[in-house]
């Protein structure tokens, strides 16, 4: 499905977003502890966004992986243009068997990915081995608010107005009908941090943004 609306993926979620993703994903990297020499794990990188953020805002090493070979062959490119080659290399791989040695990563991100993980469960408990000991772990995903009329507008938005505008874009039906599906079955704000903590996480909280239409999760692991 991600390799059916690769070429359409960035314009859309600039465009359906009103451009605000961006600044979702500078909060997120400003949130976190990442120096110039840290080593970061994007994993569901997708066409890399969150990636080259990373890269130009901290000048840390970052490794994209991801399922999706069409999706990492548009971050490549953006990649390149950038000029972030040293910077950035993408892998195929998935959450739940990441390849990669234990304890290689000072932190890893997730930025509307983790909904996707075939396994949440496996794929949190993978990142946990990869990281480091002291190592972070930021999670950016859409929510769903609470207050209205923020709740009524947001649903409305989700079921109706998005799949029909990704639908007329992408001509992909599925693809834009599985997005507000897969957000309303997703754990919330503290349902995520209970399963956050039960893969070993500690320090976890999180920060609702644009009246809690997405929410950014933070936790470590133990030093030791």
């Amino acid at each position: 499905m991600f390799d059916r609306i690769a070429v359409w993926y960035d314009f859309l979620n600039h465009f359906l977003s009103l451009g605000i993703d961006r600044r979702w994903r500078k909060k997120l990297i400003r949130h976190l502890n990442i120096q110039s020499g840290d080593h970061v794990l994007d994993m569901a990188t997708g066409t890399g966004d969150l990636a080259i953020t990373l890269a130009k805002s901290t000048g840390c090493r970052v490794t994209g992986l991801d399922v999706s070979e069409k999706m990492m062959d548009i971050a490549e490119k953006k990649t390149r243009k950038k000029g972030l080659q040293g910077k950035i290399n993408f892998h195929t791989g998935a959450a739940e068997q990441i390849p990669f040695e234990t304890e290689t990563f000072d932190a890893a991100v997730v930025a509307f990915g983790v909904r996707n993980f075939t396994s949440l469960e496996q794929g949190l408990k993978e990142m946990y081995r990869v990281l480091k000991s002291g190592g972070q772990l930021a999670v950016l995903e859409f929510a769903q608010p609470v207050r209205q009329p923020m709740k009524g507008l947001y649903s409305f938005y989700l079921f109706h107005v998005l799949p029909l505008a990704g639908r007329i874009f992408s001509g992909d039906k599925q693809a834009y009908s599985y997005l507000p599906a897969s957000i309303q079955v997703f754990p919330q704000r503290e349902a995520f941090l209970n399963i956050l903590q039960g893969c070993s996480f500690e320090e976890t909280h999180y920060q609702p943004y644009t009246g809690g239409i997405v929410a950014a999760y933070y936790g470590k692991k133990p030093a030791k």
